[in-house]
């Protein structure tokens, strides 16, 4: 029962730095009014950093804290949830921010369908304006929260999951049987 606890605490804890790691690098992206359409090395920095760099920071740090919380033993499974315990609460909190934030800022959605407008009349000048607004209808469908938010949730657990199992692999050290 103690190491359930344990999992959860670490699980918890490195989720809420992960969290609010990527809402960080977004609010400095936005706040310094940084186009990642002409600056796309920074989008590429800000990408590695959300779904590379902070997950397996995060996750690896719980999972070692975990560890060493419990006199340097944890199953994989323990492995396993702490992981995906980061990756889901991180999530949660992207996805509650996003939806706080697309409610202060509502004219932010409209900028982001100006940029899409943008970079699809510059990849593919051919196309007619009705064939870009339907482009564009599609593209809000999928920005509103009520998509918008389980995706978040659900790419980023899985894309916690993937990594906890690869950390989980590389930490485990099963308690021994027999004493």
């Amino acid at each position: 029962m103690e190491s359930k606890t344990a999992t959860k605490k670490f699980g918890l804890d490195n989720g809420i730095y992960y969290g609010l790691a990527m809402i960080l690098s977004f609010v400095i992206v936005y706040a310094l009014n940084i186009d990642l359409v002409e600056n796309p090395f920074i989008g590429t920095i800000s990408s590695v950093l959300s779904y590379f760099v902070f997950p397996i920071l995060f996750i690896w740090l719980a999972i070692s804290g975990f560890k060493k919380a419990n006199s340097g033993f944890a199953s994989f499974g323990e492995c396993l949830k702490t992981g995906v315990t980061v990756a889901f609460v991180a999530s949660v909190l992207l996805a509650v921010f996003s939806l706080i934030f697309n409610l202060v800022f509502p004219e932010y959605l409209d900028e982001m369908m100006n940029q899409t407008r943008k970079i699809m009349m510059k990849q593919n000048p051919s196309l007619t304006s009705e064939q870009i607004d339907a482009s564009l209808v599609m593209v809000k469908k999928f920005s509103s929260p009520m998509f918008s938010i389980p995706m978040t949730i659900l790419m980023i657990t899985f894309v916690g999951l993937i990594y906890s199992l690869v950390i989980g692999a590389i930490l485990k050290n099963e308690r021994p049987q027999f004493n």
